[in-house]
């Protein structure tokens, strides 16, 4: 009878160490995912506190001005001898254009000057007219009148371009 008491007794014990086993498991199955979601929750908290409010970005159209065609005679080239070429300059703004605007018979000269400065052969590349692009842009950027602001030229776009 000894040996059946003992019998008895040791399947109680298994199933009581399977049962706390279950319940540790389950427990720190609890604690981690509980852990998890604190974590993941602060961290993603912490990212919308990091970044920077956005700030509504408006976008401008872009503000063109049409220039008057410029006909000039070229620097001494065997074949050529003028350039005819219609400009749009694009700028930051309207203020931009209307200064561009109103200082006109300024804007002609400069770009007068700077055209007829020019051999046929330094236009008749891609690479020449990116350079004149910028020439222009420079001779635009600069200010009419003393203590003005530069302006602001963000491109140039050669409408027609004939070289004769």
């Amino acid at each position: 009878m000894a040996q059946e008491v003992t019998k008895e007794v040791q399947p109680q014990k298994s199933k009581k160490g399977l049962i706390l086993i279950a319940v540790g498991a389950v427990l720190v199955l609890a604690l981690g995912g509980g852990a998890a979601y604190w974590y993941f929750s602060q961290k993603s908290h912490g990212e919308h506190e990091a970044k920077p409010k956005e700030e509504k970005v408006e976008v401008k159209d872009p503000v063109f001005v049409k220039l008057e065609t410029f006909t000039v005679n070229l620097q001494p080239d065997p074949d050529a001898q003028y350039l005819q070429v219609d400009l749009t300059v694009q700028v930051e703004d309207q203020a931009q254009a209307d200064s561009i605007t109103k200082h006109m018979p300024s804007v002609r000269n400069r770009l007068l000057m700077l055209l007829s400065g020019k051999k046929p052969s330094e236009l008749l590349t891609s690479e020449g007219k990116q350079a004149l692009t910028k020439e222009i842009i420079n001779q635009l950027s600069q200010p009419f009148t003393k203590g003005a602001k530069p302006l602001v030229i963000n491109d140039v776009f050669f409408t027609s371009f004939v070289i004769q």
